[in-house]
């Protein structure tokens, strides 16, 4: 064969390979560097504020519910966990409210871009209930649109679910408004009754006051069925489930007991260590 001859039909059997390969694009490659890491919908930041970045350390992490507590001083809502730590200008719109709004400004309607379903904030009141929530029904009054609302019997969901947990006497107030920017937060006594999942999406409690197991040994049979009962009596009536105080150190303890949680199908898990249940739950894949 001639030598021009030859070097036509290798070239032509280097493109039939090329094609044959079906070699990826720029675009491609790029995607499979940086992969779009889908947001951590089950991930709740307890005590969010206490982080170095309130808000946006938890949402760099993909969570899907952060945890602010707030005081009423005045008519400013102040963020700390305690009364000592107070600062004027760390209030609730300074550190939730306006960089939220910011973010879903510029996401286009959402916290995740391109994900429509809601971040939850749950506010946790620290003062007296109901005085410190009717003043913060009138601060998310003042971001339209942004949140989830009820208005007589109807839901509109909106970027960010505002959940309102802590001093119980702020039930009242809220429960009497036909038009709404904010939920409850309930507790296990509240399973079962009339409060419907439009006031009641979510039911939170503290561990140790249900089961015994912090995540060493075996999971006692009768606690895990009292576990999933409890998910199972909640999802039923759309209502999401939540526990606090549960092993937070890092170890095999904590991560069994979260491995149990997610099995039994409870909706947030609750920590302090953004980066550790992060890493747990980018191994699960139903997470």
């Amino acid at each position: 064969m001639a030598l021009t001859t030859r070097r036509r039909a290798l070239g032509t059997l280097g493109v039939a390979l090329a094609g044959s390969l079906a070699l990826p694009s720029v675009s491609a490659l790029a995607a499979e560097r940086h992969p779009v890491r889908r947001p951590l919908w089950r991930a709740h930041a307890h005590n969010d504020y206490e982080h170095p970045r309130p808000l946006f350390d938890a949402l760099d992490h993909r969570f899907g519910s952060v945890e602010a507590d707030i005081f009423l001083v005045g008519d400013q809502l102040l963020i700390a966990h305690d009364a000592s730590e107070l600062d004027p200008a760390r209030t609730l719109e300074a550190l939730y409210l306006d960089p939220l709004a910011a973010r879903v400004k510029a996401n286009h309607g959402s916290v995740y871009r391109g994900q429509r379903r809601p971040l939850q904030l749950l506010i946790d009141i620290k003062t007296e209930g109901s005085s410190t929530y009717l003043e913060l029904d009138r601060h998310l009054r003042r971001y339209p649109g942004l949140f989830t609302t009820y208005a007589h019997g109807r839901i509109r969901e909106g970027a960010v679910t505002a959940v309102i947990s802590g001093d119980r006497a702020a039930r009242g107030p809220l429960e009497a408004q036909t038009v709404r920017s904010a939920f409850y937060d309930g507790r296990l006594a509240d399973l079962g009754t009339a409060a419907p999942a439009s006031l009641i999406p979510l039911i939170s409690d503290n561990w140790t006051r249900t089961f015994t197991w912090s995540g060493v040994g075996a999971f006692p049979d009768a606690e895990r069925a009292t576990l999933r009962g409890i998910v199972d009596q909640a999802h039923a009536r759309g209502q999401q489930v939540r526990f606090w105080a549960t092993p937070d150190l890092a170890g095999p303890a904590r991560d069994a007991l979260w491995g149990e949680l997610l099995a039994a199908g409870v909706d947030f898990l609750n920590t302090d260590d953004l980066a550790g249940l992060e890493a747990f739950l980018d191994t699960r894949t139903a997470a």
